[in-house]
């Protein structure tokens, strides 16, 4: 653990996906994403989460959008940093079961046109609907995250968590998301989780939060006190109430550390101004 507190940490920038899916319906063009992904290509970031999830659906049912263009939009900008999708297991970024051909090939297909992290999820933690899509990831060879999705409840543990990430360890997961959709991971729940599996297991952590408690950034310090390797952040306009903490404040917050970004403000200013752009 004393070694995972003094390395980089890394950040996820989520604006392209889940951050606009959070505060405007998933309603942000790919016009507007490119020239966006252009400057974040500077930033230094472990990965751009750009696709899947909502982002599918919309850009048909609500953009006239082709999301298979989007991705090979976005991939020419995004030439040093990887492109990540939320992908949900044997749903795919559907809303039913798909069957196995057609899981693989939509998996084949997405790497083939740019996604290079595949983070993959069930809603229920139910691993048997995560094992088809895991196994194909792997497979195309992109990087595969296992996601723990988390919550509270009487039937919910920190040990039954640790668990579940051993379970994604031993298929062969590259990294591990702790995946808190709902922003209800307190700093000592964070602080507990991530120390049980990095005392566990050899494998990277992220944990992905939301701001809608108003308790996330506190979370995500305690997160970085216990040896977190990737926090996934938003930018500033697109950031807090149900998105994520602020990629700047986040990065500010560690410089001149041991857990130092290595990310340049001024080049978050510049991603930044063409955010605002965007809003407005």
């Amino acid at each position: 653990m004393s070694s995972a507190r003094n390395t980089k940490l890394q950040i996820t920038d989520t604006t392209l996906r889940d951050a606009h899916q959070s505060l405007i319906a998933t309603r942000m063009k790919t016009e507007d994403m490119l020239p966006l992904a252009r400057a974040m290509d500077k930033a230094g970031f472990f990965s751009v989460e750009a696709w899947g999830g909502a982002t599918f659906d919309s850009c048909i049912r609500f953009l006239n959008e082709d999301p298979w263009e989007r991705l090979r939009s976005l991939k020419e900008e995004l030439k040093h940093t990887p492109i990540q999708m939320l992908l949900r297991g044997q749903n795919l970024v559907g809303y039913r079961h798909y069957s196995d051909d057609v899981v693989d090939r939509f998996i084949d297909l997405s790497h083939k046109n740019g996604v290079d992290i595949f983070r993959i999820f069930d809603a229920l933690n139910d691993i048997r609907n995560m094992e088809r899509s895991m196994t194909r990831v792997r497979e195309t060879g992109a990087h595969l995250q296992g996601t723990i999705a988390f919550t509270t409840s009487p039937v919910h543990s920190i040990k039954g968590f640790i668990e579940l990430a051993r379970d994604l360890y031993n298929r062969d997961c590259d990294s591990i998301c702790i995946k808190d959709m709902a922003g209800l991971v307190m700093p000592e729940m964070a602080r507990e989780l991530i120390t049980g599996i990095k005392d566990e297991m050899d494998v990277m952590v992220d944990l992905h939060s939301h701001s809608t408690s108003g308790i996330a950034s506190m979370s995500y310090q305690a997160a970085i006190e216990a040896g977190v390797d990737i926090l996934d952040t938003a930018m500033s306009p697109f950031a807090l109430g149900t998105s994520q903490p602020p990629t700047e404040s986040t990065v500010a917050s560690v410089q001149g550390t041991p857990r130092d970004t290595g990310i340049d403000l001024l080049t978050l200013r510049e991603i930044r101004n063409e955010c605002v752009r965007i809003r407005t």
